[in-house]
């Protein structure tokens, strides 16, 4: 009995050590999905569209499956901030610089240094500490997408593109932050619900004002877009929320130094986007960054346990 235990138990470990890495390939996706939908349809047109369809679903998820249904003004007003920041800010700076002629490559890179100031953030506001060993694995995940970067930069970027992705990169950090301050009564659904339904209306605010409403409904942008509704925003989403409610926010954002050389790699899969050796090169220090500081996290975490029991 006590076997069959132990091995229910490692396979439930080795399932949770899957879910970042499904996370990171969910979300770098992402990138290549929005190149392809903004070719077909104006930015927050697309955006709001998406987020409409999103609140529906996880709308529906709250009704039928959730337990607490109730939702005060504090959770709304807080959950509509989330969303603000996460879906809204963030995303529409990404979307935007991608209809300025961004590669998917470089806003990737770019709002991957989102790890930095989070940790920075993450300090001041939530109180949290960086061990030594979590610095140099920031630093060489840093290092890692900044050669990346600094050699697409070399190549013409317009001041408004690198603008747009800076406000994105600002905007998630502040996100991570708000979400881990806050913490939340709701359901995971109903905050979602919330979340997506007010980056829906934003994002129709800023189309009313700025865009028209012509959209190719090609092939490519129905499939682009039904993989950012489902695989995206009701799966890679909901991960990340798991992760913050399980990680420290400082080590939830380093998953991100993972994004640019996977989207990296799926630019160049799918969307023909170059690779250099360069990138290769940032890809290795990113990784190596990454596997540091989870490992560090990892041992902290397994003598704090020694230490309780």
């Amino acid at each position: 009995m006590n076997y069959l235990n132990s091995s229910l138990n490692k396979k439930v470990v080795q399932i949770f050590n899957i879910i970042p890495i499904i996370f990171v390939i969910l979300w770098s996706s992402a990138f290549i999905t929005s190149k392809i939908i903004v070719d077909n349809a104006p930015p927050f047109v697309s955006l709001s569209i998406r987020f409409g369809i999103v609140a529906f679903f996880f709308f529906l998820f709250f009704i039928f499956f959730s337990k607490n249904k109730k939702i005060s003004f504090k959770a709304f007003i807080d959950a509509s901030i989330s969303g603000l920041l996460f879906h809204g800010i963030y995303l529409g700076g990404v979307f935007y610089a991608f209809s300025k002629g961004i590669s998917a490559t470089l806003i990737a890179l770019i709002v991957s240094l989102q790890p930095i100031l989070t940790s920075f953030l993450a300090k001041i506001y939530l109180n949290e500490t960086l061990t030594k060993y979590q610095w140099i694995g920031i630093f060489l995940g840093f290092s890692g997408a900044s050669i990346i970067v600094i050699s697409d930069l070399i190549g013409d970027l317009s001041a408004i593109a690198f603008f747009a992705g800076i406000i994105g990169l600002i905007s998630s950090s502040l996100a991570i932050i708000w979400q881990k301050k806050i913490g939340s009564n709701l359901s995971l659904s109903g905050n979602n619900f919330l979340q997506a339904l007010s980056a829906s209306v934003f994002h129709l605010f800023l189309a009313l004002c700025f865009e028209d409403f012509l959209i190719n409904f090609s092939k490519d942008f129905l499939l682009a877009m039904s993989w950012q509704i489902f695989a995206v925003s009701l799966g890679a989403f909901l991960i990340l929320m798991w992760l913050l409610e399980n990680n420290k926010a400082n080590q939830t954002s380093t998953l991100f130094f993972l994004v640019p050389p996977v989207s990296a790699l799926l630019a160049y899969l799918i969307l023909q986007e170059k690779i250099i050796f360069v990138d290769f090169l940032g890809l290795f220090l990113s990784c190596l960054g990454v596997f540091i500081v989870s490992k560090f996290h990892n041992n902290m975490e397994s003598k704090d346990q020694n230490k309780i029991s």
